[in-house]
């Protein structure tokens, strides 16, 4: 018996989802494409910025090129104009000579020597009752250098008696004293100055100047931005400009290269100036060149410049005397030149002049014993300044005409020539006041007569005095070059010694016809 087999079970589908519920199916929603951005290159305001830059700095490199040149071009060669100066015959002394004291006395303050106790600086003189003594200053001749010398001199019978050295006590055989300064011939700037070097100065003169107005000079590079820095608090805590911050070398490169416009430009060109010279030239060099051009003041039409011109003008005397009193007043004088004037205004000279002393000793330069004995002293500036102008004018002249003839005109005002010549101070005043003298007994004070004076010395031909007119300090009409007058009977003498040369033909009884006559010179008639 065949049994079946039951049917096998049916396999049951494996659901995917166990929970009796049937999800609803999520619709697939596709993800939204990401926007790509594209990388672009610099913006339109930074590509022009480069170009600019790839531009300018190539002309900017250039440019400083240029500046450097120039800079340096002017500073090693002549960086100022300087003024000729005139100066008369020397007043020379010896034993014999014919002169009086009062003569040498009057000559001795005409050069701005100053009368003291005792002659123990050049330029001084101290007159006892039997002896003149005199210390003179030293000066570059044409023929060499004259030294200073402390002299002592004895008169008799109008004379000079006795010469002697009051060092050593033996005799001078003769004593040449620096020239009277008669006239200068100045730049079209009118700066007048006299060049000197640093190591003829007074140290305690540049310790001055560096303590009062650049005391971290040996250390900066040009610029010293914690002195820019404590100027700007200054000035902003006063409200006002009470302060600067500029260091000597950007003074002298302010004074010597810019002009006085006030902008940005010319401050970022000091700034480029400041660094070349900082760069080119040794700290000792620039001291010198500012020492040389800083300003001093006005004396009508010429402007003061550098501390040797300053020490002639304000003392009399070369820079190199100068001592700590008067190095304080010019170091002192630099802030404000006209303010501070000791001729002006001597009491304000005085207490800037203290003040600087009061600085040195607390910065330690000089102690304070020697300050309070230098604040006890005299300002010392001579009373009378000495002239800009020529005392002579008619003579100058003279000179004028004849230096042009080997000598281009720019030289004559910017070459630093010195000229020597041969006027006698002593003749020209006799000149002088013999023309006044015989016009006023002409005309009666009508001021209608007019007068000329030249004096010749017989024996060498020279020039010692001349008078354009009745008025000797008049800069007009020169009548004693120019004035074209008939000579009259002057000619005579030359004309009777011409004939008497020629003895085969003339006699001093030679009859000559009194009618009009011709003389042939070559083919002219």
């Amino acid at each position: 018996m065949i049994k079946k087999r039951p049917p096998a079970p049916r396999k049951q589908k494996k659901k995917a989802v166990k929970s009796a519920e049937k999800p609803r199916r999520k619709r697939r929603v596709a993800p939204k494409k990401r926007r790509t951005v594209k990388k672009k290159g610099p913006s339109r305001l930074r590509r022009l910025l480069l170009r600019s830059l790839l531009l300018i700095l190539p002309l900017f490199l250039l440019y400083v090129g240029w500046l450097d040149w120039s800079v340096r071009e002017q500073f090693d060669g002549k960086r100022w104009e300087l003024p000729a100066r005139v100066y008369a015959a020397p007043l020379e002394l010896y034993v014999g000579k014919p002169i009086t004291r009062t003569a040498v006395v009057d000559a001795l303050r005409e050069l701005g020597y100053s009368e003291r106790s005792r002659v123990s600086r050049a330029g001084s003189y101290s007159n006892h009752r039997e002896q003149l003594r005199l210390h003179s200053r030293p000066f570059q001749f044409w023929d060499g250098e004259e030294p200073a010398v402390v002299a002592e001199l004895t008169f008799y019978d109008g004379k000079i008696d006795a010469l002697r050295a009051l060092d050593s006590g033996e005799p001078l055989e003769i004593l040449r004293l620096d020239p009277l300064t008669i006239g200068n011939f100045f730049p079209a700037n009118g700066e007048d100055r006299q060049l000197v070097q640093l190591d003829e100065l007074p140290e305690i003169l540049t310790q001055t100047l560096i303590t009062v107005e650049d005391r971290a000079f040996y250390s900066h590079f040009g610029i010293n931005p914690l002195a820019i820095a404590r100027a700007l608090l200054v000035n902003l805590r006063a409200g006002r400009m009470v302060q600067g911050g500029s260091t000597l070398t950007q003074q002298l490169a302010k004074n010597l290269f810019l002009s006085r416009e006030r902008s940005l430009w010319r401050k970022f060109r000091e700034a480029l100036i400041t660094l070349i010279l900082e760069s080119h030239y040794e700290k000792e060099v620039l001291l010198e060149a500012y020492l040389n051009e800083v300003y001093f003041g006005q004396d009508q039409q010429r402007s003061i410049h550098g501390v040797g011109m300053a020490s002639q003008f304000f003392f009399g005397q070369d820079a190199s005397q100068l001592n700590l009193a008067e190095s304080a007043l010019l170091v002192g004088m630099l802030k404000a030149p006209s303010r501070y004037n000791p001729r002006r205004h001597p009491e304000r000279a005085k207490q800037r002049r203290d003040l600087v002393l009061n600085l040195l000793a607390e910065q330690g330069v000089i102690s304070e014993e020697e300050a309070r004995a230098a604040r006890r002293l005299p300002l010392g500036v001579l009373k009378k300044k000495p002239f800009g102008r020529s005392r002579y004018p008619a003579f100058l002249e003279l000179v004028r005409h004849q230096i042009l003839r080997d000598y281009p005109r720019k030289d004559l005002t910017s070459a630093g020539l010195q000229i020597f010549t041969t006027l006698d101070p002593r003749v020209q005043r006799a000149a002088e006041e013999g023309l006044q003298q015989r016009i006023q007994e002409l005309d009666g004070g009508s001021r209608d007569i007019q007068g000329a004076v030249v004096v010749i010395h017989p024996g060498s031909g020279e020039v010692e005095a001349v008078v354009g007119g009745r008025e000797p300090r008049g800069t007009g009409f020169n009548r004693a070059l120019n004035a074209i007058r008939p000579i009259g009977s002057l000619v005579k003498p030359a004309l009777f010694l011409a004939a008497l040369e020629q003895p085969e033909r003339y006699t001093l009884v030679s009859p000559l016809a009194d009618r009009p006559f011709q003389l042939r010179s070559g083919d002219t008639v």
